[in-house]
């Protein structure tokens, strides 16, 4: 089905699902999402909204429960009724008072982390002679 990030999709108060949800829009959680999400525009979590997953949206607000990572690539808002459990990842954090969030953050452009291997000094090679 062919979307757009204008397009807005509501998972409605009372409505569970289980297994993973992707979108070309933007999504709005008010029921319970046992899952991985992923939206190509904004994701809103309701106050009455329960995630148990990943999160991975441009722009994330979470009124609700979630529990898992959150990989918003502009701005993540945690409204003042909100609980976090998870890592974050974002560039813009605003969190209101009375938020919960137990986890890391890390914020700023997401460049990869890379490690350096030193060169591998085994040169014994076991060659009939």
């Amino acid at each position: 089905m062919n979307g757009n990030t204008e397009d807005i999709t509501i998972i409605s108060n009372g409505v569970k699902i289980e297994g993973k949800v992707t979108s070309m829009g933007s999504l709005r959680v008010d029921g319970s999402l046992m899952g991985d999400l992923s939206a190509d525009g904004n994701v809103t979590v309701g106050e009455q909204g329960d995630i148990n997953g990943e999160i991975a949206a441009n722009m994330v607000t979470i009124g609700g429960k979630v529990t898992g990572t959150v990989k918003a690539k502009e701005k993540l808002v945690l409204e003042s009724k909100c609980t976090l459990k998870g890592d974050i990842i974002t560039k813009v954090l605003v969190i209101e008072a009375g938020a919960k969030f137990d986890g890391k953050s890390s914020m700023g452009d997401s460049k990869p982390v890379t490690t350096i291997k030193p060169p591998s000094e085994t040169k014994n090679e076991n060659r009939p002679g």
